[in-house]
């Protein structure tokens, strides 16, 4: 009788234990693959803070990337607790978190109308959009103070985000008190690091200082440690990109001589809030020494009587201009406009109303918000 062959139970197990093996394994990889941190795209835009041009084009920027690209998360050189704020103001009807920020930042190169437009304008055409701070705890007495409050109120004294804006006011605490730009440098690498892993590699744009943005530069006091970007290459290769506003914007910036400055005695109008006001130029400064090369020079208009009483009670910035830094003399209940005109020949533009406010024992103009 013809029987067929039997077939090996040892063989039938090997084959089942291999197959079982490789589904182990296609199940590990898989695993791997979909749980491993993934690094994107990181691009980081270096600026001279406050300089119209460039927060114009930095718009430009985050709306394309935002529009074309998908991005959503914006990373800034503002604390933890400032970003934190801007998200909430996001989704506020009004702009009371904004108003106490500016008057918090009063005097700083940020404190001027383009940047309020700049977060106007990404509020209504970008409003998706999550700001990520990664500075130091600036502003920590007030800004920080605010913030922690804020989280009290909703019940949120234990949470992850009291903690870590306690630990950011204690780096900004730490920083101020001991002049520290090497700690700065590092704590702002350290907060990137943990706002970006959070993200699980998202891309992202970021805008900082121009001192902290070149891969290949040293902390701008100090020239003793990699700066941010330079350690922050450390750890994201070829997924770091980086450029310069100054580059982007270009560097054919005129001279003195080549601003066309008004005279003295010459008209112009100006429209604050619906309103028309006739003012006159009373002379203007060559500021470059003075600033350090910023400003070339600034320009003084007087507005015409009758200002005074529309912006007696409006919003002060904060910022102070002695009456003995004017051309002219200075009389309480005159209001001024100073274009102050930057090296790349835009002009930021300061309202300032005499008041009787003294500064120091100075008799001061104040600046305001003619909104």
């Amino acid at each position: 009788m013809n029987e067929k062959p039997k077939k090996s139970r040892g063989l039938k197990y090997i084959a089942l234990f291999v197959l079982a093996l490789a589904a182990v394994f296609c199940l590990w990889v898989g695993y791997k693959w979909f749980t491993r941190p993934r690094i994107s795209q990181i691009y980081l835009y270096g600026e001279g803070h406050g300089v119209p041009e460039y927060i114009d084009e930095e718009f430009e920027l985050w709306s394309q990337y935002y529009h074309e690209e998908g991005m959503r998360h914006l990373f800034v050189e503002y604390p933890y607790y400032t970003a934190e704020l801007l998200n909430l103001w996001m989704n506020e009807k009004d702009d009371t978190i904004l108003w106490q920020w500016f008057g918090e930042i009063a005097g700083t190169q940020d404190a001027v109308q383009e940047k309020w437009d700049f977060f106007h304008r990404i509020k209504a055409e970008c409003p998706e959009t999550v700001f990520h701070g990664t500075d130091v705890g600036h502003q920590y007495q007030t800004t920080g103070v605010r913030y922690l409050a804020y989280l009290k109120e909703q019940g949120l004294a234990d949470s992850e985000q009291y903690a870590r804006a306690q630990e950011v006011m204690e780096q900004g605490k730490y920083y101020y008190e001991n002049s520290d730009s090497i700690y700065r440098e590092n704590m702002m690498v350290e907060n990137f690091l943990t706002e970006y892993a959070a993200l699980n590699g998202e891309d992202i744009m970021g805008i900082y200082g121009s001192a902290h943005v070149d891969p290949e530069g040293l902390d701008y006091y100090t020239q003793t440690v990699p700066c941010m970007a330079g350690q922050l290459k450390e750890t994201y290769g070829e997924h770091l990109h980086t450029e310069f506003m100054e580059d982007l914007v270009g560097e054919n910036f005129p001279t003195l001589s080549q601003l066309e400055l008004p005279a003295e005695g010459e008209t112009q109008s100006f429209n604050l809030g619906g309103k028309t006001y006739s003012a006159v130029c009373v002379g203007w400064q060559d500021i470059r020494e003075l600033t350090g090369g910023q400003y070339l020079a600034r320009v003084f208009w007087q507005l015409e009587e009758g200002a005074f009483a529309d912006f007696e009670s409006a919003r002060t910035t904060g910022a102070v201009l002695p009456y003995e830094n004017f051309p002219v003399p200075v009389e309480e209940g005159q209001v001024f406009a100073a274009d102050y005109i930057m090296f790349t020949g835009g002009t930021v533009r300061y309202y300032l109303r005499a008041d009787g406010t003294l500064w120091e024992g100075v008799e001061t103009t104040v600046g305001f918000w003619p909104v």
